[in-house]
């Protein structure tokens, strides 16, 4: 398996991020932080379920969303704010992309995975986790990709 639809997605995302200043979001969704944190999240859990491929051992996926927001806000104060986050998110990117370079066959294992992307996407089954990884890169991404548009301030 390659990684470079994958790194194509982070690079839009990083890309939207950079030199941008946001406005707050509408009441109850996330703020551009908040979006950032929640994708370094969800790299990390990406980079554990990767690895435990890799070495061979069973793994489940669950895309936490905003449904954390007390850690979302945690992880935001810990970097310091939004530069912080966009750079860790740089070197989760990139390092779960160096893992799936790897997987070869391995991409093929299924993995138990549960997300929910609003209304759009709604997965609860094992999936082969390149497809998982083919979801990220064109639906999760590209979705808060969107939204930070939606938030940047013109």
């Amino acid at each position: 398996m390659e990684s470079g639809g994958l790194r194509r997605a982070y690079g839009g995302v990083l890309a939207e991020i950079d030199g941008a200043e946001f406005e707050s979001p509408p009441e109850g969704q996330l703020t551009a932080e908040q979006i950032v944190a929640h994708l370094v999240a969800n790299d990390e859990l990406m980079i554990q379920a990767t690895e435990a491929l890799l070495a061979g051992s069973p793994f489940a996926y669950y895309d936490l969303d905003d449904i954390h927001r007390p850690q979302l806000d945690a992880l935001v104060a810990e970097q310091g704010g939004l530069r912080g986050l966009t750079a860790l998110l740089d070197g989760t990117s990139d390092r779960l992309c160096g893992l799936v370079d790897r997987l070869g066959l391995a991409a093929e294992t299924p993995v138990e995975t549960h997300l929910r992307e609003g209304f759009d996407l709604i997965v609860d089954e094992s999936l082969p986790w390149s497809r998982t990884l083919d979801l990220h890169a064109r639906v999760h991404l590209p979705k808060h990709q969107a939204q930070l548009h939606m938030l940047r301030r013109l």
